[in-house]
């Protein structure tokens, strides 16, 4: 197995919570972070995955359609999902390489075999 710097607890919140396809695009935004923004594999970069998922989640239910209360929780869940993936971008851009982290294969890999 390999060595990632990930919580036990962050592993089964991947694979618990996440639907095959949002698996996909967790995995995908963490690859495209990985290789492109050159941010290292941690768990901050879980979270920011984690959460770009979660905000994909929401973009497929129309606030316009639904009934006030839940509106109001989807608009409301929408700024706290936006505020997070700013707060973890923040944190990954102090931290971000020159070359693409050479355990960023590896943390993808595993996640990968979670979905499984």
């Amino acid at each position: 197995m390999p060595d990632i710097p990930l919580r036990q607890e962050l592993k089964e919140k991947f694979t618990q919570e996440l639907t095959p396809t949002e698996k996909l695009f967790f995995l995908k935004k963490a690859e495209e972070s990985i290789i492109l923004k050159g941010y290292p594999s941690c768990e901050d970069l879980f979270h920011y995955c984690y959460f770009h998922t979660l905000r994909e989640r929401f973009c497929c239910i129309n606030p316009f359609k639904s009934e006030g209360y839940l509106r109001f929780l989807l608009v409301e869940g929408t700024k706290d999902i936006e505020n997070a993936i700013t707060l973890y971008e923040e944190r990954l851009e102090r931290k971000k390489l020159t070359t693409p982290d050479v355990k960023g294969g590896q943390f993808i890999e595993h996640l990968s075999e979670l979905t499984m």
